[in-house]
């Protein structure tokens, strides 16, 4: 029963690409992005990164010092909060100065930035 379902399947499919490869339809294909080279699409998703954690550094310092205030001296949860702090911050410093580090290249070798 298999074999002959899946031969009428495969003879199905051949059929049908063979009947509709004769026929010539004309696509034109559009872009559907509104970039037209790489390097603008690296671009817009490098902003949008850098929106996004701009966006979560202070929501993460809201978390961390809600954990801070509710750990009820539970050290376990202060130390969890301090740490919060701690990479919110060294992540927030390395997404500013990446970006500044693009600004300063882009000056210094003369390009425009995108």
């Amino acid at each position: 029963m298999k074999k002959v379902f899946f031969s009428s399947l495969i003879s199905a499919l051949l059929l049908s690409f063979f009947l509709t490869n004769n026929i010539a339809v004309a696509v034109e294909i559009t872009n559907p992005l509104a970039y037209d080279t790489f390097e603008k699409i690296v671009g817009a998703i490098s902003k949008f990164l850098f929106n996004i954690g701009l966006a979560l550094a202070p929501v993460m310092l809201i978390i961390a010092g809600f954990m801070y205030v509710t750990s009820a001296g539970d050290p376990k949860r202060v130390e969890t909060a301090k740490k919060l702090v701690l990479y919110t911050l060294i992540g927030l410093a390395i997404i500013l100065l990446a970006s500044g580090l693009i600004k300063v290249l882009e000056s210094i070798l003369g390009v425009t930035g995108t």
